[in-house]
């Protein structure tokens, strides 16, 4: 709160025109936010982020601000629209989400900056997918891909990820393996870029990447075995990840795949393993990815009648138990 309110204090002390302290230090802000974004719990971010959207905004409405300097607080901007999208997309409001990443396109526009543009376009293709509109976030991807020119950042390698996810949830099994194969074309020419420099949810680190492939190989369904020893990769990566490089919902993620993929080979008992880290997740963490994720391995056990009992009726009762207190409850 004290550090919340020193921020604005020195926005508004240094006058209508918009000096080098504040942008610093709104720059700082903006930094601690997108590496803290996918570790902490929503609840303890987003009232900063609130905080910081709304004076970047107030500034770029009625600050004198220098066109170098109105680039970055542009920049600064959309980032901050984009992890309030997220915020709005973890909540469950997919609606709302959309809205704010409309936003963070527009500052990313107004900043001419490629790479934030397709940054969003893959916000925009994540929140698709979570949403149950695995079409729109193809198309999401792809629009990303496009206006990505000679980017080179490691958004690159996010875009075929999510192509790869939407393709095999459509059921394109060519498509999804095109697409997982670009990522990995992508992986091998990354050149980390101003994005990445601020780390956390700005960047899209190995393991990550891991997940998502995981995750396309365990739609498509036609290997099971195959779903399950790249999930497992997953879950390890994440397991071994780096501090910098660790999210909680990813590896949530990872496990719930994991358990997938064992159902799909019936294997309760190692399903009831795989995503038990997940249902022990306190409230606060119990964001919608991650509940939805919990949901599938609910309709998963309940497609198999042979599976709705002992062990898996068990599983099925936790997990309804574990999505009926998600993180929206929390924030009103």
């Amino acid at each position: 709160m004290a550090a919340r309110r020193a921020l604005r204090f020195t926005a508004m002390a240094e006058g209508s025109s918009i000096g080098p302290e504040t942008l610093g230090q709104i720059h700082d802000e903006v930094r601690r936010l997108t590496a803290a974004y996918p570790r902490l719990a929503l609840p303890t971010l987003l009232g900063d982020l609130v905080e910081v959207q709304d004076l970047t905004f107030r500034l770029l409405e009625h600050g004198r601000v220098k066109p170098l300097q109105a680039r970055e607080l542009y920049l600064l901007a959309g980032i901050t629209s984009g992890m309030l999208a997220k915020a709005s997309h973890d909540l469950g409001n997919p609606s709302a989400a959309m809205m704010q990443a409309r936003t963070a396109f527009v500052c990313a526009d107004n900043a001419d900056h490629h790479a934030m543009r397709a940054w969003v376009r893959s916000l925009q293709s994540l929140i698709s997918y979570w949403a149950g509109r695995p079409a729109e976030a193809a198309d999401y991807a792809t629009l990303g891909q496009n206006v990505a020119g000679s980017v080179r950042g490691t958004t690159g390698v996010w875009l075929a990820c999510l192509s790869a996810r939407a393709h095999a949830l459509i059921g394109d099994a060519d498509a999804t393996r095109t697409a997982i194969q670009q990522a990995e074309d992508a992986r091998a020419a990354v050149e980390p870029d101003d994005l990445d420099a601020f780390g956390g949810i700005m960047t899209f680190p190995v393991p990550r990447q891991l997940y998502y492939v995981a995750e396309a190989t365990v739609h498509l369904g036609d290997d099971p075995a195959f779903g399950e020893s790249r999930s497992e990769a997953a879950v390890t990566a994440y397991r071994d990840a780096a501090e910098d490089e660790w999210a909680f919902g990813d590896e949530a993620g990872a496990q719930t795949d994991l358990a997938l993929a064992r159902i799909a080979r019936g294997e309760i008992e190692g399903a009831v393993e795989a995503v038990r880290p997940v249902l022990d997740l306190p409230i606060e963490q119990r964001n919608f990815g991650i509940t939805s994720s919990a949901q599938r391995v609910h309709a998963a056990l309940h497609a198999d009648g042979r599976r709705s009992v002992g062990a898996a009726a068990d599983l099925r009762e936790e997990i309804e138990a574990f999505t009926a207190t998600p993180t929206s409850v929390l924030v009103r």
